[in-house]
């Protein structure tokens, strides 16, 4: 008993200020439905950083909700997700999503070695970008032994921001120009904008909400498969690729398949059942958004901001990465949708 109070007391300082943190992007969210609580979060845990610091005090508290937080709410964000429904997608939309995500997720590390960014970087945002924005960062640096981590997912996150946000006033200008119709519309903006509810600004704008999530959560299903393989493949690597930038105090292997990607499946598989409530389906959304702000504003704490804006050549391949989905999402939907 004593040692939980011990715990709690340590905890407390760093999670209240937290759930400030998240009601205060709760707040700007209902203000400007186009930035997600979550994007609020980081931003506002950059701030706080940059502007006033961290103290020792409230550490401990926000290494907690940036990790053990993160892993509840990727978990349940499985539980937005029903199978049936994003295979009642047909498998043109299923393919434009696979072959966008997956050539994104390939091609961009390579382009970042080229650049001279570190692995850890590149991989970020090649995830970032690829998958599901914010959550998919965390998720990946959760999962794999990078020895910059702090700095990557700085520079991801940055990158996640700066052109998700940019999709929300770019993507139906040119949907329009090129007169995409209205379900190739939803398509491309599913497969090829960041955030969930930077698609559904966009989704719900032009007046294809449904088909634009439903895509989005498709990709969303890809970030377990991925995040489980790169993380095995990061367990393969010689120890002295791992370590090679952190020194020679490496950490330890990542697991095989972390434990929250297990979870994050399971959940999925629990909703495609149809067996989950739909009071629980309607408040589930809301819960997962509130966590996973929670955790990125920690997350965001670690960012340092000056650093990030003299890291051009991440924003450089951050808009290549968006590029390369963009372009190659809008082929598939021209060809197949």
């Amino acid at each position: 008993m004593r040692r939980a109070r011990a715990r709690v007391g340590l905890l407390w300082p760093g999670v209240a200020v937290a759930i400030v943190a998240v009601v205060l992007a709760a707040l700007v969210n209902r203000l400007v439905p186009a930035l997600s609580p979550a994007v609020v979060a980081v931003a506002a845990g950059a701030a706080v950083a940059s502007v006033v610091g961290v103290g020792e005090r409230l550490r401990p508290g926000l290494a907690f909700v940036s990790r053990r937080v993160l892993r509840v709410a990727i978990a349940l964000l499985g539980l937005q997700i029903a199978v049936p429904q994003v295979l009642a997608l047909g498998w043109q939309s299923l393919a434009v999503v696979a072959v966008a995500t997956g050539v994104t997720f390939a091609v961009t590390p390579a382009i970042g070695r080229r650049l001279g960014l570190s692995r850890g970087t590149s991989l970020l945002i090649a995830t970032g970008v690829s998958i599901c924005g914010a959550a998919a960062i965390a998720a990946m640096r959760e999962s794999t032994d990078l020895p910059d981590e702090d700095e990557a997912a700085a520079s991801a996150l940055g990158v996640v921001v700066l052109y998700g946000t940019a999709a929300i006033a770019l993507i139906p200008l040119l949907a329009g120009l090129m007169d995409l119709s209205p379900a190739q519309l939803g398509v491309w903006t599913g497969a090829a904008v960041h955030e969930v509810a930077q698609v559904a600004a966009i989704g719900a704008t032009a007046g294809v909400l449904a088909t634009a999530v439903t895509v989005k959560l498709g990709r969303v299903i890809l970030l377990a498969p991925i995040v489980a393989l790169t993380a095995y493949r990061e367990r393969r690597l010689p120890a002295a690729v791992r370590t090679s930038e952190a020194g020679p105090t490496g950490r330890r292997r990542p697991p095989v398949v972390p434990l929250f990607v297990v979870a994050f499946l399971a959940m999925v598989a629990v909703r495609s059942t149809g067996l989950v409530p739909a009071a629980v389906t309607h408040a589930l959304p809301g819960v997962t958004n509130v966590l996973m702000a929670a955790a990125l504003f920690g997350l965001g704490t670690g960012i340092d901001v000056r650093r990030l804006v003299r890291g051009g050549r991440a924003a450089l391949l951050g808009g290549i990465a968006t590029a390369i989905i963009a372009v190659t999402s809008l082929a598939g939907v021209a060809l197949l949708v």
